[in-house]
């Protein structure tokens, strides 16, 4: 899992003066939870870009105050009309307690049904996953070697040792599609046999 280093300072202040105050200085009010108490910081507008501009997940070290932390982002509100981050929620992270994040499916290999001229379709792009943070996948591999024509893959075909997939187990992930081609290749390879 790919983990993104932040700085931040407590807030000395909370409320909508001191937020403000601190938008206007490009920084984002922040909260951590998940661990005892609150904290309350903020984080420097710029250091979000490496969270929001990637599609991929990740995990958060934060540095406040001198005192890392390690979390994942829960929350983020934007503002309506600049789009700005506006505010962010954080989760801080236990080594033995399963956390549910959105995780990418990537494939792996070429399909026999592609091969034929079938078109392979995503039905789910990201699939909710739960596991403690050191079991959690950057991404799902599916293996598409064997998937011909019309066939599919469901949650359940998939394979998770260390985690749980969430979704349900008959929902669709993968599946190949019939195209013109695929047809005239079936019919072709019939009419050879």
């Amino acid at each position: 899992m790919r983990i993104v280093s932040m700085s931040g300072a407590l807030r000395e202040h909370v409320g909508k003066k001191d937020a403000k105050a601190l938008r206007r200085d490009a920084k984002v009010p922040c909260v951590m939870y998940g661990k005892g108490e609150q904290i309350i910081f903020s984080v420097p507008q710029t250091q979000f870009d490496r969270i929001i501009f990637n599609p991929e997940p990740c995990f958060v070290e934060i540095d406040i105050n001198g005192t890392k932390h390690s979390a994942m982002l829960k929350d983020i509100d934007f503002h309506p009309v600049t789009e700005i981050v506006y505010h962010a929620d954080f989760y801080e992270l236990s080594d033995d307690k399963p956390v549910v994040m959105s995780i990418p499916v990537h494939t792996t290999g070429t399909s026999i049904g592609v091969m034929k001229g079938g078109k392979l379709a995503y039905k789910q792009k990201r699939l909710n996953v739960k596991a403690v943070p050191a079991n959690m996948p950057s991404e799902i591999l599916i293996d598409i070697t064997k998937l011909d024509v019309a066939q599919r893959i469901k949650v359940q075909d998939i394979e998770s040792n260390n985690y749980e997939i969430l979704n349900p187990k008959s929902s669709e992930v993968l599946v190949v599609n019939s195209t013109r081609q695929s047809a005239t290749s079936d019919t072709e390879t019939a009419e050879a046999e």
